[in-house]
């Protein structure tokens, strides 16, 4: 049982383990990152596209759980536990192909959502619940953008021929935002542009952690395999 062989499978186990545990860490960090990044927008965001970062949370607990049965089956050379981490690691393989078919069928609902969801919220700028107005002027300073396809989308909301403040970042807090100094770009395709990229970047991460995965499954069958053949001389 103590052939070369069978040590570095071993030690490659662990090793592979400690990586995992790191990158169940990371996953876990990237979904608190972007249920934080986006919680700010929920009035634009539907409530579906906020399971992505749930599912990538609970993965990554899950994942961290996970290493210490793969690194404790490695250490201790245990058929069961070695059993129990490729399953698990199967397990998570799923959970991450649901998050990616949810991203991915996200990414086709994305405009129709968001321009729903916009046109809505804009309507409310001026009523009684600040939060529609805290939230365009939030979106609108960090997207560096002016209503939902454009700036004229504010002049059937304020029919003073003003804007709000939030589509003209060059003008003074004590003047008037005038069309003329806001931004042209509407917050609809930039925010657009923004969640495809980051739902991009999701899905080609948790295929990366699903190949080191694959990998995972192979040394624990082999070493699992080993044991077994071990155990029968």
């Amino acid at each position: 049982m103590d052939s070369i062989g069978m040590s570095c499978i071993k030690y490659l186990l662990f090793l592979f383990n400690l990586l995992f545990a790191v990158s169940g860490i990371i996953i876990f960090s990237v979904g608190i990152m972007i249920q934080q990044m986006y919680s700010s927008y929920s009035i634009f965001i539907g409530e579906k596209l906020f399971t992505l970062p749930f599912i990538f949370i609970i993965v990554g607990i899950f994942i961290f759980v996970v290493a210490f049965f793969g690194c404790c089956g490695a250490i201790k050379e245990s058929n069961y536990m070695l059993i129990t981490f490729a399953a698990f690691l199967c397990l998570i393989f799923v959970l991450e192909a649901a998050g990616g078919i949810v991203g991915f069928i996200m990414k086709d609902d994305i405009n129709e959502m968001l321009e729903s969801r916009m046109d809505k919220s804009l309507k409310e700028y001026n009523g009684k619940n600040i939060y529609y107005a805290k939230t365009w002027n939030a979106v609108q300073h960090d997207f560096s953008c002016c209503g939902v396809k454009s700036y004229t989308d504010w002049s059937n909301i304020i029919t003073n021929g003003t804007l709000p403040h939030s589509c003209c970042p060059q003008t003074p807090l004590d003047e008037r935002c005038l069309p003329e100094y806001a931004n042209k770009e509407g917050c609809l395709p930039a925010f657009e542009n923004a969640l495809e990229h980051n739902i991009f970047l999701i899905i080609a991460f948790g295929i990366s952690v699903a190949v080191v995965q694959f990998v995972g499954v192979i040394f624990a069958c082999c070493m699992s395999r080993s044991i077994r053949k071990c155990e029968t001389v």
